[in-house]
């Protein structure tokens, strides 16, 4: 069962933070959710991870339903976050795990806690806005990359943009559509739930993935694993390519077959024996 409290930061802050407490765990990993998610460790994981004796941390980054807004914070900021979730449960050194908008964070975590983060499973992540080498609105689909413009645009525009349009279900692959009918309709619930607690969490998310990170990918020493789905169309696999090549320890497994979300049901549970393998 996930116990859910609410932590006081150093700044004033609170944030709501999720644990599923195993007392005796062999590896605790720190998840970092999607835009627009909440902060709940994933759920279809849950039975994977308790055989393989893991324990889930996790928080609602800043603006997500009661975690307090922290406008114009960049992807480095969730490094003195996580630490002070991890400070209030007690846990030492961890291993991290993001999908999706949580990706780039949980990157965050492994180069600015250098020897705190022990491994990293990125899946599904934006490489830096404007990294070198990189065309990095190819193979959007026109409303996702209509979005991201808007949000490199400034907060005026991603608004007006957001209230303008309903969010295009064509950006899901047909393996992906599949997915959220079945075992990760999870990630469809929660989705919901984070924008019935309204927008500034989402918001903030995307003005950060098109700002400057905070931190350079080159600076995650720890091992890195990035897992992508060769079809999908909300961040096409070539920014997975992209982070892999510039983490110094990086593995990439690139899925030819899937998409935005149905990686983590052909990656997720392989994941976390990588995680614990190299944590």
């Amino acid at each position: 069962m996930t116990k859910s409290t609410y932590l006081r930061l150093p700044d004033g802050r609170t944030v709501r933070c999720y644990d599923t407490g195993e007392a005796d765990a062999a590896l605790t990993v720190f998840w970092h959710h999607g835009s627009p998610n909440t902060g709940e460790p994933p759920e279809p994981l849950r039975p994977a991870a308790a055989e393989r004796g893991i324990r889930w941390i996790s928080y609602d980054r800043p603006g997500y339903m009661a975690s307090t807004p922290r406008p114009g914070r960049d992807i480095a900021s969730a490094a003195a976050d996580a630490a002070s979730v991890a400070d209030a449960l007690g846990v030492g050194a961890f291993a991290v795990m993001g999908h999706s908008g949580g990706g780039p964070h949980a990157l965050a975590c492994a180069a600015l806690l250098p020897g705190r983060v022990l491994a990293v499973a990125e899946g599904s992540g934006l490489a830096p806005f404007g990294a070198d080498g990189l065309d990095w609105f190819a193979d959007m689909t026109a409303t996702g990359a209509a979005e991201n413009r808007a949000a490199a645009d400034g907060r005026a525009a991603l608004e007006e943009y957001l209230a303008a349009h309903e969010f295009d279900m064509e950006q899901f692959t047909l393996a992906d559509q599949a997915a959220l009918l079945g075992d990760w309709a999870w990630l469809a619930r929660i989705a919901g739930q984070a924008i019935e607690g309204g927008p500034d969490g989402y918001i903030e998310d995307q003005l950060a993935s098109v700002s400057p990170w905070g931190f350079e990918p080159g600076q995650v020493t720890a091992p890195v694993l990035v897992f992508h789905g060769g079809q999908d169309k909300m961040v096409p696999s070539a920014h997975g390519a992209w982070l892999a090549r510039h983490c110094p320890d990086a593995e990439l497994w690139l899925r030819p077959d899937d998409g935005h979300v149905s990686v983590l049901g052909s990656c997720g549970v392989a994941a976390l024996d990588w995680l614990v393998a190299r944590a």
